[in-house]
C-alpha cells in the first residue's frame, strides 16, 4: 500500500469477490441456464467485477419465474452471452499463462506470444469444444474443427485490446504490474480483460446473428423426469449459419490486422524486450523520459529510492535546516547587491 492505485484496487477487488460471490449463488439458485453459461458469467465477474455483475442482471439473469427465454432473446444480450464465453475461457489461460511467463522471465514481446497461444488453446479445447460438446453434438474434434474459425475471429479482437493494455501498464511508470505478488499486476489484468471484451463483443455479435456461436441459452428439466434424471431442453442459436467465404475471410483478415497492431504497435513506445527479472517492481520516478530503447539498466538506476524500502519521514527541522521565510532575503539577490556595491566603491575610488 505504497501509491494511491493500490488503495483503489483494494476497494475494487473487494467489490469483485462480492460481485462474484452473488452472481455464483443467484446462477445455481434461480437461472435456468448451462452449466458452462453459469461458469463463464462467474469466471467474468471476477475478473471485471462490478461490471460483470452489471452485465449479468442485465442480459441474462431471469427477471420472473419462466421468462428467461424471451427476457435473452434480443440480439445485444446473445452478443453478451457470446463475448462471455469467449472472455471466460481466453482469458483465463491468458491470466494463467501471463502469471507463469512473468516468473520465467521471459521479454514482453515472448510474453504476449505464449499468452495468445495459451489463451486460444484454452478457449478453442476447453471451453468451447469440451464444454459445449453435449449441446454442439457431435464428436470432440468435430467440434474443434466447427468451433476453430470463430474462437480465432473472437481471440484476435478480444487479444487486439487487451495486448495494448498491458504493454503499456505493465512497461509503464510503475512496473510492479509485472509481478504476479503484486496487487497492480491483477489490476492490469482486470483492466485488460474489460478492454477485451468491449473490442471482442461487436465481432461476437455479428458471429451469433450468423449462426457461427451461440449466445446465452435456457436449460430447463423436461416434464416428468427427475431432477438427476437425463433429458433437457436447450433453447439457444443452432450453429446453422449462411455466411459467405467472403465474408468469413473479410473479417478474420480485420481480426488478424488487429490483434498484430495491438501486440506490436507499443513497441514503438516501450521497450517490450525486457522482462520481470530486468525491471519487474521497478517505481519509476516522474518525468523521466522513456521509449522504446530505453535498458533496463537506467530504469533501475533512475528508479533511485524505492517507495517501499522507506519507513520514516521527517519535517525540515530534524534535519538543522531553517525555512526561508519572506522576511529573509534571497542569498542570490544578497550577492548581486554585494558585487554591485563593489563595483561602485571601486569606481569611486579610482577617479581622479
Amino acid at each position: 500500500m505504497i501509491r494511491p492505485i493500490d488503495y483503489f484496487l483494494v476497494v475494487w477487488f473487494t467489490l469483485a469477490a462480492a460481485s462474484t460471490v452473488y452472481v455464483t449463488w443467484d446462477q445455481y439458485r434461480n437461472n435456468p441456464e448451462p452449466t458452462v453459461m453459469k461458469w463463464g458469467f462467474i469466471l467474468v465477474t471476477l475478473y471485471m467485477g462490478p461490471i460483470g455483475v452489471l452485465l449479468y442482471v442485465l442480459a441474462d439473469k431471469e427477471p420472473r419465474p419462466g421468462e428467461h427465454e424471451e427476457f435473452i432473446k434480443p440480439l445485444w444480450k446473445q452478443g453478451v452471452g457470446s463475448t462471455i464465453h469467449c472472455v471466460a475461457g481466453d482469458a483465463t489461460g491468458i491470466i494463467l499463462a501471463a502469471a507463469v511467463t512473468s516468473r520465467l522471465g521471459l521479454p514482453m514481446w515472448l510474453d504476449l506470444i505464449v499468452e495468445y497461444a495459451t489463451g486460444f488453446a484454452f478457449g478453442l479445447f476447453i471451453f468451447q469444444s469440451l464444454f459445449m460438446k453435449s449441446m454442439m453434438g457431435g464428436t470432440y474434434w468435430q467440434n474443434v474443427r466447427n468451433t476453430f474459425l470463430p474462437e480465432f475471429i473472437s481471440m484476435n479482437f478480444m487479444m487486439a485490446g487487451m495486448a495494448p493494455v498491458m504493454s503499456f501498464l505493465m512497461m509503464g511508470r510503475d512496473m510492479r504490474a509485472m509481478e504476479p505478488g503484486e496487487l497492480l499486476f491483477w489490476g492490469v489484468m482486470s483492466l485488460g480483460v474489460i478492454v477485451g471484451f468491449v473490442t471482442a463483443y461487436p465481432a461476437n455479435v455479428w458471429m451469433v446473428e450468423e449462426g457461427l456461436k451461440h449466445g446465452l441459452m435456457t436449460l430447463r428439466r423436461a416434464a416428468g423426469l427427475s431432477v438427476s434424471g437425463g433429458e433437457t431442453m436447450h433453447h439457444g442459436h443452432a450453429m446453422n449459419s449462411d455466411v459467405t467465404r467472403a465474408q468469413l475471410a473479410a473479417v478474420a483478415s480485420v481480426s488478424v490486422l488487429a490483434v498484430l497492431t495491438g501486440m506490436v504497435a507499443p513497441g514503438n513506445w516501450v521497450n517490450l524486450r525486457l522482462s520481470a527479472r530486468d525491471v519487474g517492481g521497478t517505481i519509476m520516478p516522474p518525468g523521466m523520459i522513456m521509449d522504446r530503447d530505453t535498458p533496463a539498466e537506467a530504469m533501475v538506476d533512475m528508479a533511485a529510492v524505492d517507495p517501499r524500502e522507506i519507513v520514516n519521514t521527517y519535517g525540515l527541522e530534524a534535519h538543522g535546516g531553517l525555512a526561508v521565510g519572506s522576511s529573509l532575503r534571497s542569498p542570490v539577490v544578497a550577492i548581486e547587491n554585494d558585487k554591485r556595491g563593489q563595483i561602485a566603491q571601486d569606481r569611486i575610488c579610482s577617479s581622479p
